[in-house]
């Protein structure tokens, strides 16, 4: 059934993509781009009545049928349509047709709709679906259809919704004919979302269609300035999408003129300036989104007041300033503020805890200060998620939030909070996202046996407290069966890798970086079965690597399968002296060893195939680089150097070709360096610190002959100076005796 339809019978399920209810971005444009989905339930309405207003009768004219057969004839890859519209069957019962009694000039129309969305198509639209004299819906979303839009159907004159979403279409969308005006006023829904379509957007004939109500542009490659004429053209216009594209210039004053628009969305952009008053005009906006973009400027009280409506307000990832207004607490209906990511200041006004009906609120990385217990959450029992982190709050966690029951992520990092955890937080039992990393909390012992009873708990970041605190190894510990991420890097915490994480079995990521942590890696490391990513890196750990590691099932798979839902969530990642943050989206599977580690590395370490980064450099290996190495196919990043490795640099490396990060420097490697490969891509700054390697990247030709003196075995020493001499006496002599014979010649 046709996928808007689905949508709505299913409200508020976000399951399935569709005209109102964007997803992100289809893979097969290559894009990564996150898109939120809002309800429309009026829309819904509206468009369930006009989808079950044909009936359904049993024949189509050979017009209809040759025009649908030109669809056909166009596709490379049909999806298995032909077998379905075989010839010599009427149209009306071939997969995706339905027809409905109507009539078209005293010609009786059969076909109504065209609905083959998700059916694995290849090719191009044929224009010949603008033909069909009756046809009303239009749907051809999720498949691989490149080419342009027929302009032949955009101009059609029956058309009441279009959906060609999730495709490869391309091109500038054409001005339609001025013969077409006036039909293209029927059109109400136009979904071309999720292509390739560029250029400037079209106006012209465009601002004709009176009836509009839904156009989703998103995600494509429009340029210039964001559109705008559709609030004087189109007075029914609903839900406008403009995001994820390259619209530049300033907001466009002429969108508070749009009496009837509740949602408007144009973030991921490329707008600039402060947003005009106008904006704050059109009043029955319940979703306003300009998230990404270079707007700045201040967050009005006096036009903020007017959004009365509003349920959703995205303005993070910009360059807002100033403080968030009182009035925002007057705004009951509303449910999500995303301002993160700008240059906000001052305190929270206490007026944002009349928000009742909060469940997200996002203020990462702004310059907010105070105490946030400011904020009465108490009157927040809706609040689902609290993002604050990246800012200057002080104080200790105010009591108030462990009173929201539904909050199930908590993100205060990198901010001023201090003092113990409270028992309270354990009546947080939805918790399953928990930051507090970077602030100065203490007593790590009395956190742990608090947060233990937090059952649902499937990421714990707590690194950047506790200073110079002992992690003891307390068997007490039995909770975090749920944790996923367990974070305590950068503390620096003394002690050893403690026992109770063994018992941790659906661990995926464990941060231990950057503490004083001391012993060995301990063996019962290999029953964390799920475990793809470790970081041990920087602690003072000793001893070999145990062959135990390689047995970690994940690490052992061809491809790492996460359960990881972490969306925006931040986890840690230690690329320099201290660690940087960043989303778990495209986490790989990585092992980070630098410490004082010894012996050989373990030729077992082939088996990891699912490994994309291994770091073993700064440690005191010795012994050869394993052939093994070579079986981690999937490979993009090895580093090995500043040990004692020895032997020569295996000529297979080459093989590897997802590699990207090569480091082997300083090691007591020799021989060539292996060419005719991608090897002879890496720097110098690879190889250096071997005095006995060779190659053109280095400074030691391997064409020069190097002689290398081998200390003297002092008990051969006596017997080389004995041949000496005695070879020169036999030489002597031989020469004497030579002379006297040809003396006694010449005489």
């Amino acid at each position: 059934m046709y996928g808007l339809l689905d949508d709505c019978r299913r409200q508020p399920s976000a399951a399935t993509p569709s005209i109102l209810h964007p997803t992100a971005a289809a893979s097969n444009n290559q894009k990564e781009k996150k898109k939120k989905k809002s309800s429309m339930p009026i829309l819904c309405v509206i468009l369930v009545l006009m989808l079950s207003s044909a009936s359904s009768i049993s024949c189509c004219t050979e017009h209809e049928r040759n025009c649908l057969l030109q669809l056909l004839a166009g596709l490379s890859q049909d999806g298995g349509l032909a077998a379905s519209w075989r010839h010599g069957t009427g149209c009306c019962s071939w997969e995706g047709i339905t027809c409905g009694s109507m009539k078209n000039d005293g010609e009786v129309a059969a076909v109504t709709d065209v609905l083959l969305g998700d059916k694995k198509l290849q090719g191009s639209i044929s224009p010949a679906l603008g033909s069909l004299p009756g046809l009303l819906r239009l749907n051809l979303s999720h498949n691989s259809l490149s080419g342009s839009l027929p302009s032949e159907i955009m101009s059609s004159g029956s058309i009441v919704i279009l959906d060609v979403s999730f495709n490869l279409l391309n091109g500038a969308l054409k001005d339609l004919p001025p013969s077409s005006s006036a039909s293209s006023r029927r059109i109400q829904v136009i979904n071309i979302s999720s292509n390739s379509f560029s250029g400037q957007f079209p106006s012209g004939s465009w601002e004709k269609m009176e009836s509009l109500v839904v156009l989703n542009v998103s995600n494509n490659s429009f340029t210039g300035p964001m559109p705008s004429f559709f609030c004087i053209s189109s007075p029914s216009l609903a839900m406008l999408d403009l995001s994820y594209n390259h619209f530049s210039g300033s907001v466009a004053p002429e969108l508070g003129n749009c009496s009837s628009l509740r949602m408007l969305k144009a973030g991921h952009n490329s707008l600039s300036g402060a947003l005009p008053e106008e904006i704050f005009n059109a009043t029955s906006l319940d979703h306003l989104s300009f998230a990404d973009n270079d707007l700045q400027g201040v967050l009005e009280g006096a036009g903020i007041i007017k959004l009365r409506n509003l349920v959703v307000l995205d303005l993070g990832f910009n360059m807002f300033s100033g403080n968030i207004p009182d009035s925002i607490g007057e705004l009951e209906r509303l449910e999500e503020i995303h301002l993160s990511h700008n240059s906000m200041t001052g305190e929270l006004p206490p007026a944002l805890g009349s928000c009742t009906n909060l469940k997200a609120l996002n203020l990462d990385s702004n310059y907010f200060s105070g105490a946030l217990g400011r904020v009465n959450f108490s009157k927040l029992s809706s609040l689902k998620a609290l993002h604050v982190s990246n800012n200057s709050f002080t104080g200790t966690i105010p009591e108030s939030i462990y009173t929201c029951s539904n909050l199930n992520a908590l993100q205060l990092s990198f901010n001023k909070f201090n003092g113990q955890l409270s028992l309270r937080i354990a009546n947080l039992m939805s918790l399953t996202h928990l930051s507090l990393a970077e602030n100065s909390f203490t007593n790590i012992s009395s956190a742990l046996q608090i947060l233990q009873s937090s059952r649902n708990l499937t990421t714990l970041l707590i690194g950047g407290n506790f200073r110079d605190e002992e992690i003891s190894d307390d068997e007490t510990i039995i909770g975090f069966e749920n944790l996923k991420i367990l974070s305590m890097e950068n503390c620096p915490l003394f002690g050893n890798i403690p026992l109770w994480i063994s018992k941790l079995r659906n661990l995926e990521m464990l941060f231990l970086f950057n503490n004083h942590l001391s012993g060995s890696i301990p063996v019962w490391i290999c029953t964390l079965n799920s475990l793809f990513y470790l970081d041990l890196s920087n602690n003072s750990l000793s001893g070999e690597i145990p062959a135990e590691i390689t047995e970690i099932s994940m690490l052992r798979s061809e491809k790492v399968t996460s359960h990881l839902d972490m969306k925006n969530f931040e986890v840690p990642i230690y690329s320099g002296p201290s660690p940087k943050y960043g989303t778990i989206s495209g986490f790989p599977a990585v092992m980070i060893l630098k410490n004082n580690l010894t012996g050989v590395i373990p030729t077992e370490i082939g088996q990891l195939k699912a490994l994309l980064s291994l770091i073993l450099g700064c440690n005191n290996l010795s012994g050869e680089i394993p052939q093994t190495i070579l079986d981690l196919t999937n490979l993009e990043v090895l580093d090995l150097s500043n040990n004692h490795l020895t032997g020569t640099i295996p000529a297979d490396l080459n093989n590897l070709n997802f590699l990207c990060e090569l480091n082997i420097s300083n090691n007591e490697l020799e021989g060539p360096v292996p060419t005719g490969g991608h090897l002879d891509t890496f720097p110098r700054s690879s190889f250096d610190g071997n005095p006995k390697l060779c190659g053109h990247m280095l400074t030691q030709n391997c064409n020069v002959v190097i002689i290398v003196e081998a200390p003297q075995d002092p008990s051969r020493q006596g017997y080389k100076v004995t041949f000496a001499i005695a070879f020169g006496v036999f030489f002597g002599v031989g020469v004497l005796l030579d002379q006297l014979r040809l003396w006694s010649l010449l005489s």
